[in-house]
């Protein structure tokens, strides 16, 4: 029994009341610190997911406004397209009405000449010029 009750007596012994106390503060120390750390960590990680939620935001934003302008400039393309073919057929209006005055010029240039053959000519092809117009 004797060693019992000295086990007993070098556990409440002062040096080793002192380590014990040491420990304690040790491990309350870590949990302090760990604790700090987490509030540091945790901080963080909401600063990120905000940070990332703005982030997200604005990329929306960007993509609305590319969708925007890809859709104006399609609109800007067709319209483009469509001068174009109005162009086109401008020109050829304008082509075939200078044609059809030069043939109008010889037919009365023709006839000012006594030439009614030629001017007859004239005037069946120029009749057949505005009747191909006129089905085109």
């Amino acid at each position: 029994m004797k060693s019992f009750h000295v086990a007993m007596e070098s556990l409440h012994s002062p040096s080793k009341q002192r380590c014990i106390a040491a420990a304690n503060k040790s491990s309350q120390r870590k949990k302090k610190r760990r604790r700090r750390k987490m509030k540091r960590l945790n901080a963080t990680m909401r600063r990120l997911q905000v940070e990332t939620n703005e982030i997200r935001k604005e990329q929306e934003i960007i993509r609305r406004g590319q969708r925007e302008v890809r859709e104006k400039f399609e609109a800007i393309h067709h319209e483009c397209e469509q001068l174009r073919r109005e162009t086109d057929l401008i020109t050829k209006q304008s082509l075939n009405t200078q044609l059809r005055l030069g043939l109008m010029f010889q037919i009365l240039r023709a006839r000012e000449s006594n030439d009614f053959n030629k001017a007859a000519c004239l005037t069946q092809l120029l009749r057949e010029l505005v009747a191909k117009q006129n089905n085109q």
